[in-house]
């Protein structure tokens, strides 16, 4: 029995760090900044996000008169930094959790599909392949038309319809680790079931679900600005950037400043997200023939 039977694959910290691209690392570097702004947001920020004062609105970047204000302000006189740094805290929050609830949910849906197969795998892929031939935008829009609109709200719904992506990539790669020599060790040994998923086969697909929540990040953030836009995400007076993007639709052509800005900000933060899923995919997938 070989060491690539008995053991999920192992990066050695030397190797993970020496393979990692300048577009890696810039990104990491940019997304630390972003966790550290939603983190702090509420304390850094030079104005109060809410803060509504008219005769201030529409102040374009750079201005200092009547008082300073870095990227200007909206329709309503509101700082538009402060409210970039508390509504990162939106898509941190969204991304995250969205990852954590949509990511459980299908390693176990995938781990028990692949391990016991026959019409318990038939079965759960069937839910899985009926849920993927529905657009997703249209599901969360339609779960979302029925209940109230609302952050918690958001994160179960976008939880509750993004784990077949987990469960399709999982299942197919337990398929062929049940069959390694240490798990048909393991069952002559008599371990049970829930020991050998747990023990045996969810170490081996730990790298599979690392970038596979990477690369979720990316696409939930991106989902919640698209709600929020559409106004079935969230809701007034909570801030996100899809809403300050939304709010700025009508201004396109006399204050550029209220969606451009959010719109970047969206884009940099998706952008580092999946440099750093091909990077961490590249390093973990060993059947990519990347040199290290």
């Amino acid at each position: 029995m070989s060491t690539q039977d008995i053991s999920a694959p192992v990066v050695r910290k030397g190797t993970l760090l020496a393979s990692m691209t300048w577009p890696a690392r810039v990104s990491i570097v940019v997304l630390l900044i972003v966790c550290a702004t939603a983190a702090l947001a509420r304390v850094i920020a030079p104005y109060d996000p809410t803060a509504v004062d008219p005769v201030q609105a529409l102040l374009p970047p750079f201005t200092t008169s009547p008082s300073w204000h870095l990227l200007g302000t909206d329709e309503l006189g509101r700082d538009i930094l402060s409210r970039l740094m508390v509504g990162s805290q939106v898509s941190i929050v969204v991304g995250a959790l969205g990852v954590v609830v949509s990511g459980a949910i299908g390693l176990v849906v995938g781990i028990v599909a692949g391990y016991f197969g026959g019409a318990v795998d038939a079965i759960l892929m069937r839910i899985v392949d009926a849920l993927l031939s529905i657009p997703a935008i249209l599901l969360i829009l339609a779960v979302l038309a029925i209940l109230s609109p609302g952050l918690l709200t958001l994160i179960i719904v976008l939880g509750l319809t993004s784990w077949v992506i987990y469960a399709r990539q999982i299942r197919n790669e337990v398929l062929e680790i049940r069959e390694r020599l240490f798990i048909k060790a393991a069952r002559t040994f008599g371990s049970s079931h829930v020991y050998i998923m747990v023990r045996h086969i969810l170490p081996n697909v730990v790298p599979t679900f690392v970038v596979l929540s990477t690369l979720s990040v990316a696409t939930l953030i991106v989902t919640e600005s698209s709600l929020s836009f559409l106004g079935v995400g969230i809701q007034p007076p909570d801030i996100s950037w899809g809403l300050m993007l939304s709010d700025g639709r009508d201004y396109l052509a006399t204050a550029w400043w209220l969606s451009t800005f959010p719109g970047l900000c969206i884009t940099f933060t998706v952008v580092c997200v999946l440099f750093v899923g091909d990077w961490l995919r590249a390093v973990l997938d060993p059947r990519l023939k990347t040199t290290l």
